[in-house]
């Protein structure tokens, strides 16, 4: 019988449903905000999908992750103007994944098909890297995530109003091999899922703070290292909950501890050659000028890209001095107070880690961004700038270095940026920077418990 991870075609997938005598498949796909959206489906309707496609309520890229519909915020794709209709949506046979969770039950990714392919988020990073393509490149990716594990649920986090809440362990306690010894059960758990689902995890290990977690996945080609994220995340989530815990992914959940990241570390290939395009062993950090093109990329870009990278409010909690997040547009060698932290090494291991985004970003749009500035920093044969030393916190930095620190100016810069409507589609601009709006407006209608203590009283 064939393995899920070895199908490859329709054909393949048919051959494998019908071994399994399967009755229903899971077929799921990711939103602007990188939820995953879904729903069982039958053998005879996936067989037809697999053949002709299928049809999706085009709401879940009108929507917010709380369902709430993007009203009022200028999104013009989808709306009560528009009723809602069916989108198209095709099956990707090769995306097959067996589910741990579910006995004898395979999962299939899906995309959205034009005319909504141009707000699709795993399209946007498809068009990135055709751009690649026709450079004679090859993208590949890793990501690493931050995430709190809690003894809730989702009930008793709600009832507790989503304060004093129970983390997992205590104290602070980084790399801890006690932690990870006393619930060795539980870790070889998470590993067992990551390897079974293909999203397998090279390192996995406590961080500082009360029961934070960091899980480095393995490296692959890009569009496949973004599957992985993105299922990493949602899995993760619902592995905690099977277990009466909960994961939590958002960028900052406490002033007491530091923000949560997604780090990504990119590299790029010779297409016909296999070569590293980053390693010149003759130069100094064997970087080669192909690399020094994508850092300066991805430095004078990290302002317009910022939403991309930090979409929500509360990603922008995170970005302070002394927090492990990068506040300017910095590079250095082996610096991880930079925003990109230029790592040498061997042709193999060669790369530049992306240390801005959030662990909240949609990992297709994080890396689409990412790809998409380094590739114009080649094309441009863009320089970096000065290479940071010591500590970037506290160093005088040129203005346009500074990053936005809302999410309000972070679509503004976005929205007027000429590369991103170059590199991405226009539809997708205006609709994502449409979303980013409607965050802010949604938030500008709450009171923080920071104002009631700070003027209820006093003022």
């Amino acid at each position: 019988m064939i393995n899920p991870r070895d199908v490859r075609s329709a054909s393949d997938a048919k051959q494998l449903v019908e071994a399994r005598k399967l009755n229903h498949v899971k077929v799921g796909l990711f939103d602007i905000d990188g939820v995953m959206r879904g729903k069982y489906m039958s053998k005879e309707k996936f067989f037809s999908a697999l053949e002709h496609g299928f049809a999706f309520c085009d709401v879940v890229l009108g929507w917010d992750s709380q369902d709430q519909l993007y009203e009022k915020s200028g999104v013009k794709y989808t709306g009560w103007h528009t009723g809602y209709p069916d989108a198209p949506v095709k099956i990707l046979p090769h995306t097959c994944r067996e589910l741990p969770f579910e006995d004898n039950t395979l999962l299939f990714l899906c995309e959205f098909e034009a005319p909504t392919a141009s707000i699709c988020p795993r399209n946007i990073l498809s068009r990135v890297l055709a751009r690649a393509d026709e450079m004679g490149v090859e993208a590949y990716a890793a990501f690493e995530y931050e995430f709190f594990l809690f003894n809730e649920t989702p009930d008793s986090v709600r009832a507790k109003g989503y304060k004093n809440l129970d983390c997992f362990t205590p104290g602070f306690f980084g790399y801890s091999m006690l932690r990870n010894s006393t619930f060795a059960e539980l870790y070889h758990e998470l590993l067992d899922l990551a390897r079974e689902m293909d999203f397998p995890i090279e390192g996995l290990h406590t961080e500082t703070g009360p029961g934070v977690l960091e899980a480095a996945i393995g490296v692959d080609s890009a569009q496949a290292a973004a599957d992985k994220a993105a299922l990493f995340k949602t899995f993760t989530k619902v592995w905690a909950q099977r277990r009466q815990l909960m994961a939590t992914f958002m960028a900052k959940w406490s002033n007491d501890y530091p923000g949560q990241s997604g780090h990504i570390h990119l590299s790029l290939r010779d297409k016909k050659t296999g070569h590293s395009l980053f390693y010149d062993r003759q130069q100094a950090m064997t970087m080669s000028r192909q690399q020094g093109h994508f850092i300066a990329g991805l430095q004078q870009l990290l302002p317009e890209f910022m939403a991309m990278y930090a979409p929500t409010i509360n990603a922008y909690s995170r970005v302070v001095p002394g927090f492990w997040a990068p506040t300017h547009a910095t590079w250095g060698c082996e610096n991880r107070t930079t925003a990109l932290r230029l790592i040498p090494g061997s042709e193999k291991s060669q790369r530049v880690e992306f240390r801005l985004g959030s662990a909240d970003a949609n990992p297709y749009l994080a890396l689409a961004a990412a790809l998409a500035a380094g590739l114009y920093g080649i094309n441009e044969q863009l320089s970096p700038g000065e290479m940071l030393t010591g500590n970037a916190y506290e160093q005088e930095l040129p203005p346009e270095l500074k990053l936005p620190d809302n999410l309000g100016d972070a679509t503004l810069g976005f929205r007027q940026s000429q590369v991103a409507r170059e590199y991405f589609w226009d539809d997708f601009v205006e609709h994502f920077a449409a979303t980013r709006d409607w965050e802010v407006q949604e938030f500008r209608k709450h009171i923080t418990d920071w104002e009631l203590a700070r003027y209820f009283e006093i003022i």
